[in-house]
C-alpha cells in the first residue's frame, strides 16, 4: 500500500471518529491503528521465522522461482515466495541470490526496497550419452 494512502486513511479515521463519537470516537481510531500495526508485525515475524528456519538462499525450483516474480514486489513478498533467506551478492544496487539443487539460481535486485530486475542462470546440462 502507498504510505501516503495509509496516512491519508488513518488521519480520515481520526477526524470522522471525533466528528461523530467525539474522543471514544479518537480512541476507537487509535485502536483500529494499533491492531493493524500488530498484524502488519505478525506478519513479518512469521515470514521471517519461516525464512530463518530454511537454509540459507535455497528454493525447491529456481525457474518456478523465477516464473513468480515480478517487477515491484517488496522483499517480504519475495521471502513469502522462497521460505528462505537469500545470499547477499552486493550493496549497491542490492542484490540478493536464490538457488536450487540442480544448479540454477536467480539473482534479484532490489531498488527503493522493490524488484527493479532478476536474472535466471541455469546450470551447465550435462552433455547426452550415447
Amino acid at each position: 500500500m502507498n504510505a501516503k494512502l495509509g496516512w491519508t486513511l488513518a488521519a480520515l479515521a481520526v477526524a470522522l471518529g471525533y466528528h461523530f463519537f467525539g474522543w471514544r470516537g479518537v480512541a476507537l481510531a487509535g485502536s483500529g491503528m494499533v491492531f493493524w500495526l500488530l498484524l502488519q508485525f505478525s506478519r513479518a515475524m512469521r515470514v521471517m521465522r519461516t525464512a530463518g528456519g530454511a537454509p540459507m538462499g535455497t528454493v525447491p525450483s529456481a525457474v518456478m522461482f523465477n516464473a513468480r516474480l515480478h517487477a515491484g514486489m517488496r522483499l517480504m513478498n519475495i521471502l513469502m515466495l522462497t521460505r528462505s533467506l537469500g545470499e547477499k551478492v552486493a550493496d549497491e544496487p542490492e542484490t540478493w541470490r536464490w538457488h536450487d539443487g540442480a544448479g540454477d539460481s536467480v539473482q534479484v535486485v532490489l531498488r527503493a526496497g522493490r524488484c527493479s530486475h532478476w536474472t535466471l542462470s541455469r546450470a551447465a546440462a550435462a552433455p547426452a550419452s550415447p
